[in-house]
């Protein structure tokens, strides 16, 4: 088979120097990456950290055969990476797993002066007429503000772009990531997530319990819980079952 993984965090710059991301290193995309090349498939790996394969004896810089490394920063550079990618065609495979950023730097502000936030109202203030904010445009906004408002606006759904506009007919794996879910919770909410994106598979768990499991399916119709060392082994072996299948069925 041939896939394409995505792993690691995007990049949004507030201005050339500094950045809105998560905190997340692409170890869970990584180690996918090398489980489907250690099993004999063609992978393409597009990563904000490439190094993190030197983990599993891979020297990014010179991968070895079947393994393609193509390196990322921006959410606009994985966009166009895989945008690229997908529409070139050839992948059986699609495993998502990238932490992209939900929202995006529109503008960053300074309030004028006499213009001021009131936290308890939630309302701009003009001591002197109406509010007004000043867009700070500088390649390096000056540390001297003493305060800054960055607009954020949401970014779209790469995941979702998979199937249209870019045409990717194959097996795609979602990741979902929620917060203080429970169990039940937490599966009601990735099987609607895989719906609407389309996706045959979804792996979700809670930044509680991110290192240690992570919820997998479905898998004849129900989600099975995984500990996070099995992860990619068996996401893997449910990838290619649903491979074989697929083709066993024409």
């Amino acid at each position: 088979m041939n896939f394409l993984v995505t792993a690691g965090n995007t990049q949004s710059p507030i201005d050339r120097v500094r950045c809105i991301t998560n905190v997340f290193s692409g170890r869970t995309g990584a180690a996918i990456a090398r489980t489907a090349w250690g099993r004999g498939h063609a992978v393409t790996l597009v990563t904000s950290n490439p190094d993190g394969l030197q983990e599993y004896g891979i020297n990014p810089k010179d991968p070895g055969e079947r393994l393609t490394i193509l390196p990322y920063r921006t959410f606009d550079d994985l966009a166009q990476i895989l945008q690229l990618q997908i529409r070139a065609g050839g992948f059986d495979a699609v495993c998502h797993a990238a932490a992209v950023s939900d929202y995006l730097p529109a503008g960053t502000f300074s309030p004028d002066p006499g213009t001021f936030f009131n936290a308890r109202l939630g309302e701009w203030e003009g001591q002197a007429g109406p509010p007004r904010l000043t867009e700070q445009k500088a390649g390096k906004i000056k540390s001297s503000e003493p305060e800054l408002w960055v607009r954020l606006v949401r970014a779209p759904k790469l995941v979702d772009r998979f199937r249209e506009p870019w045409g990717f007919a194959g097996i795609l794996v979602k990741f979902k990531l929620e917060v203080g879910l429970s169990d039940d919770d937490l599966v009601a909410v990735a099987d609607e997530s895989r719906r609407a994106s389309g996706a045959e598979l979804i792996v979700a768990n809670t930044l509680e319990s991110a290192a240690h499991w992570a919820f997998l399916g479905p898998v004849e119709d129900r989600y099975d819980r995984v500990p996070r060392r099995e992860l990619a082994d068996q996401l893997l072996l449910t990838v290619e079952a649903l491979y074989q299948e697929r083709g066993a069925n024409g």
